[in-house]
Parts: structure tokens; sequence; C-alpha cells
């Protein structure tokens, strides 16, 4: 993983030893033993990456996800963290069972590899958080950003603001042979609720995808108390995908 001094507080001395099966479990279910598969990459074997700074109370080697509070006080809870578990469970990274609510404007920010930002309606950044968020993001951070129920007001407001915090980089369509869909499982297509499901799309700064959006929704409802996906076409094979997302932070 790029690390920027200036911006990253996690310890580079420190580093948790994450094994990958990449394309240990297929989009099509593959139960097969993932020790007679590759590791993502095709080298095989244990892949190093940084140990973040532990700020939620858990034991070393832990990766925590942050949940943001932007546009002020707006912020969701009906983005599954299902996928920590699952992550964990296939991949061997050591994951906390819970997100971290973490202000876009606060240092905390730095401290998390992941970030998760989603919700409905229009909504608009202060120039303090697009600062942050650029920061964190040109320093090595990735944002996963979701459209809860398809919002198309949320959509807008989101192209938006990263139009303001990247104007010379662009959301642009991922294609499926994008390594962001094969770390740890080998992820061939999108599937959506109601089918014609959109393309994940992503901006991407000196090689590296920093940031990664859906417009038909990651939140994997399925797995959250009190929400739905109020009839948007939210992507059904999302806790797959969020897994790689996450090692996909973790490797890049």
């Amino acid at each position: 993983m790029r690390l920027s001094s200036k911006c990253r507080s996690w310890p580079t001395a420190a580093a948790l030893s994450v094994v990958l099966v990449g394309f240990a479990v297929t989009a099509s279910g593959d139960s097969s033993d993932p020790k007679d598969k590759p590791a993502a990459g095709g080298t095989g074997g244990t892949v190093v990456v940084p140990e973040p700074k532990q700020v939620g109370g858990e034991p070393d080697g832990i990766v925590q996800v942050a949940n943001l509070v932007y546009a002020g006080t707006k912020s969701s809870t009906c983005f599954s963290d299902h996928f920590l578990v699952q992550a964990e469970k296939d991949s061997h990274i050591s994951t906390s069972r819970r997100f971290h609510a973490v202000k876009l404007a606060g240092d905390e920010l730095f401290e998390f590899p992941l970030v998760i930002m989603t919700g409905e309606g229009a909504f608009e950044l202060p120039d303090a958080e697009r600062q942050n968020l650029r920061k964190f993001i040109e320093g090595g951070g990735m944002l996963l950003a979701s459209a809860s129920c398809s919002s198309p007001d949320w959509d807008r407001s989101f192209r938006a603001e990263m139009a303001k915090v990247f104007p010379d980089h662009g959301l642009a369509a991922l294609g499926m042979d994008h390594p962001v869909f094969h770390t740890v499982y080998d992820v061939t297509e999108l599937k959506a609720k109601h089918g014609n499901v959109r393309p994940l799309e992503g901006i991407s700064i000196g090689g590296r995808l920093g940031v990664i959006y859906s417009v038909d929704g990651l939140n994997n409802t399925a797995h959250t108390q009190g929400c739905c996906c109020c009839g948007g076409n939210e992507i059904t094979n999302c806790e797959q995908i969020n897994v790689n997302i996450l090692a996909y932070a973790l490797l890049y």
C-alpha cells in the first residue's frame, strides 16, 4: 500500500500478515479448498500490509473500517458491516466486527484504510470536508461510496462533490477485469435486484483506485435491521464485492 507520511498516522514499522486466498471462492459459489487456489496476483503465499493504528479499542492487527459522518451531521446506518465477518472467514483478514463513526473533517479519518459514505437525498460538503477527503485519498486511503436505495438525489450530489474534490480525475466505469474484482473472490459479473445493473465507477490517482462508487447500491440491506432497498436496484452480490474492496484497500 502506498502511504504518505504527511497524511497517514498508521505505523509503517509494524506489519500485519494477511493471507488473501484470491480466487478462493468464485462468484458462482466455488467451495473448493482455498489452499488449492493461487493468491491474488498469481504469486501465492503471504501478503504483508501495514498495520493500522487502533482507535476503536481492538487489539493490534485488527483492521478497522469507518462509517463517515459528512455534510455536517449526515450519515447512514443502512450499510451492512456483515462483509467484515465474511472477510475474516474467507481471507484471514482480522477485522473489527463493527464500523466506527468518523467525522469527514476530523483527523481521525487518516487512521482507517477504508471509509464508507452512503445515504439518501441531496447534500453538500463543506470546504473543510472536501479538503480532508482529498488529502485522505491522495495519501493512500480508499472511499467506498454507495447511493442508498439507488437515490437519484444522492447520486447527483455525490457526482457534483467528486468533481469539486477531484477536478482533474473524473469518475470512470470499472471493467470486470479490474483487480478490485479479483482479490479474494473472483467476481465476474454484477447482479442486481431488478437486472440492468450499472457498472461500478471509480477515481484512480497515480494508478491506484482511491474512490469506488455504486449508483445502484452496495449496502447489503439484507443484513441490516430496519433498512430496506426501498425499490432501488441494490447489487445482490455486494458482500463479495465489499470484501474485495477491503482487500484492495489494504493491498494497494
